[in-house]
């Protein structure tokens, strides 16, 4: 198998491809020696996918692949690795699969036996988790909300007890409403919305669900593209490390000092978890 970055010629297979979130420096030197030692390039939107290829010297044949065509032309394109080909995937920014449906494309290449490899780069989730300056040992990305008031509310609700930080994507046009929604399900917990992220005009807004909700709601919805990290119930926030908050861990030096009784008592204060399931842990734990 050849090595990536060597003078060799790629080997035929699957390369998904991470691209830069906004700033063009961001994109990797592998990333480019792959763009350019494929033979296609399947991608997102061929207009953006086109305006990265030109500003960095490469000239390759795109074809679209997203969520609208991909069971027509899945087939397609394995049938071109099959043949000996090398196809790159690429999303419109940043790394595919995350919120996006190529993991089926992956997944299918996997199961007929074809090499499959990922070029690691930019990712908007996670470039916003370290900006945000909130809990990023334990975190769920939730991809885009649902995008009416209810089906919102909801959505939030389900996620209401996880014990992590809560990171998804969402169009400014309807960030004050589901900043709304947001505040009314999970009440004062701290939030960040990572704006225009690599961009000239960055911008990272912090504080409370409420006071950021009603502050975007004052001055209406901003321009770009965000994504938003919640950040976890405050018992969580305030323990500090995961491996602290771990329910195991917890249970365990709980019953170095207590009953078992009062081990699953505490530790299901702490956590917000179930007292039955804690105290049949504890059980398990201490041997009874």
């Amino acid at each position: 198998m050849a090595e990536i970055g060597s003078q060799k010629k790629l080997p035929a297979g699957l390369y998904v491809v991470a691209t830069p979130i906004g700033n063009l420096s961001d994109i990797s030197e592998r990333a480019l020696e792959v763009l350019s030692g494929v033979d296609h390039i399947a991608c997102e939107d061929t207009r953006v996918t086109a305006k990265l290829l030109t500003a960095k010297l490469i000239k390759k044949p795109l074809s679209p692949y997203h969520e609208h065509n991909g069971a027509r032309e899945r087939p397609k394109l394995l049938a071109r690795i099959e043949a000996g080909e090398r196809i790159a995937l690429v999303s419109d920014a940043g790394t595919p699969l995350i919120s996006d449906p190529g993991y089926k494309l992956v997944a299918e290449a996997q199961d007929a036996g074809l090499y499959v490899t990922s070029i690691p780069g930019a990712c908007a989730a996670i470039t916003a988790l370290t900006l945000t300056g909130l809990p990023t040992d334990r975190f769920l990305f939730m991809g885009f909300p649902p995008n009416k008031s209810g089906a919102r509310q909801s959505w939030f609700e389900a996620e209401a007890k996880t014990q992590a930080s809560l990171v998804f994507y969402e169009s400014t046009r309807r960030l004050p409403d589901c900043l709304a929604d947001a505040a009314a399900v999970l009440r004062e917990r701290e939030v960040a919305v990572c704006r225009e992220l690599t961009k000239k005009f960055e911008e990272v807004k912090r504080g409370t669900l409420a006071d950021v909700a009603k502050w975007y709601a004052d001055e209406g919805a901003p321009k770009g593209e965000c994504v938003v990290v919640i950040g976890p119930p405050a018992h969580v926030a305030d323990a500090g490390s995961g491996s602290d908050m771990d329910t195991e861990h917890l249970l365990e030096a709980a019953l170095k000092h207590m009953s078992v009784k009062s081990a699953a008592a505490f530790v299901a204060e702490i956590t917000g978890e179930k007292k039955k399931a804690i105290y049949a842990r504890a059980l398990e734990l201490s041997g009874r």
